[in-house]
């Protein structure tokens, strides 16, 4: 291993943090803090419960420390903050993660010290809320005595093909020599970075990656509700606009999870407080988050199309997550899809190969699991959310049989594509 007398401190050890330590730790010593006891004692031995990494890697990593003692990180000369920066009940960025991170890393910035911030923030984030909490705890002085860099997480949850060895990083830094000094940690595990010219600009960039993202699937959305009102298949109509050259095909769904449906909010927030009203940004955010009403309704107005009693219906809901090969739930469109549901009264059996436990709880509501499918017919629905590759590799002569004789199969993400009249798409 190369000497290297950086001592990196990786503060947060979710999605992004622990890769990133990983990663970091075939070059370096690393220190991996994070509040959560029950997360570093599982870590301590091998293992991740988000299933993100292998086991195996985790436990025989020697260069790799997990802790919940702040004391450790004593001994790092740079810090990686990776916590969530999720939003309020009025869609305005929770920075209470961010906060704690700053106050506890300010303890330890030395001088010298570079603290970097990963996690989705506004632009400008950085240098006007954590620089203030570093300078007074830490009684140093900014861009003096310690720097700052802006480095966006990239790090996709369920995707085994954008990863460290392929993605490119965006890095930045408080001044050019140290933002020289962060791409050069960065390419350390990156093989492709990308040098920007300002902590905001980089903070800037990844808010809009996302968004990008959000507007183009709001898009197709709105689309899949007229062309479904004028009884048009929406992913034939793709297929066929996918033959131009320059299309982009995005497919309609539900938007979830702790990124494209949060970070719009982080830049509208910052572009009300500079007197500007955005219209384009918050119109795609109203579509997704009204998706799940289209989903409620097209479901149930085909069960009573079948002449099915909604009222004494057994439905079978699979995957629940909010997005496919993950087993995270936070934001997930596909619970609030339940929980309209379950408003309703009625009879559902719930089935996500993904999580483990029988119960979860999901802003203080509990959600019961099964374990097993049935052999036998006894549903009158189907509804398939989120279909993880556990779901797909399920036999579709399987899933047919567990349907009564009159009954409807709604898939939101048509990966069935049947050809039969029960099948419904989004």
């Amino acid at each position: 291993m190369a000497k290297n007398k950086n001592i990196i401190g990786i503060v947060g050890l979710g999605y992004v943090g622990l890769p990133l330590a990983l990663e970091f730790s075939k070059k370096t010593k690393v220190i991996g803090f994070d509040l959560n006891e029950k997360r570093i004692s599982e870590l301590s031995k091998g293992l991740d419960r988000n299933s993100e990494i292998k086991n195996s890697k985790i436990k025989k990593n020697k260069n790799l420390i997990f802790s919940v003692n702040k004391n450790r990180l004593n001994s790092c000369n740079v810090f990686i903050v990776t916590v969530p920066t999720p939003i309020d009940d009025k869609n305005r960025p929770d920075l209470k993660f961010v906060k704690k991170a700053c106050e506890t890393v300010g303890v330890y910035l030395k001088k010298k010290s570079i603290f970097i911030l990963e996690s989705t923030v506004y632009p400008g984030c950085t240098e006007n809320f954590c620089v203030p909490i570093l300078e007074k705890i830490s009684k140093l002085k900014y861009n003096k005595d310690f720097f700052c860099g802006y480095s966006p997480e990239r790090i996709n949850p369920g995707d085994s093909k954008h990863n460290f060895k392929n993605i490119v990083k965006v890095t930045s830094g408080s001044n050019k020599k140290i933002s020289l000094k962060i791409d050069k940690i960065y390419k350390s595990i990156f093989k492709f970075t990308h040098k920007a010219e300002s902590i905001k600009i980089a903070e800037s960039a990844k808010v809009i990656e996302n968004i990008q993202r959000d507007l183009n699937i709001a898009l197709v959305n709105e689309l899949s509700i007229i062309l479904d009102k004028l009884k048009i298949n929406t992913n034939k109509v793709i297929e066929a606009a996918g033959t131009k050259w320059n299309f982009q095909k995005f497919f309609p769904g539900l938007v979830g999870g702790h990124c494209i449906s949060v970070d719009p909010y982080y830049l509208t927030h910052v572009a009300k407080l500079n007197k500007y009203n955005p219209k384009v940004i918050l119109a795609g955010r109203k579509i997704n988050n009204y998706m799940k009403f289209q989903v409620v309704k097209k479901f149930l107005l085909s069960i009573k199309n079948r002449k099915i009693s909604i009222k004494k219906a057994k439905i079978l809901v699979m995957g629940i997550t909010f997005k496919e090969n993950v087993s995270d739930i936070r934001n997930s469109q596909s619970i609030e899809v339940i929980k309209m549901l379950q408003r309703k009264k009625l009879k559902l059996d719930i089935y996500d190969p993904l999580i483990k436990k029988n119960t979860i709880e999901h802003n203080n509501k509990k959600i019961y699991l099964i374990k097993k499918l049935p052999k036998k017919s006894v549903y009158d629905a189907i509804l398939i959310l989120t279909p993880h590759d556990k779901i797909k590799s399920i036999p579709v002569k399987k899933i047919l049989t567990m349907c009564k004789k009159n009954f409807v199969l709604f898939d939101i993400k048509n990966y069935l594509n049947l050809k039969i009249k029960e099948y419904i798409k989004l």
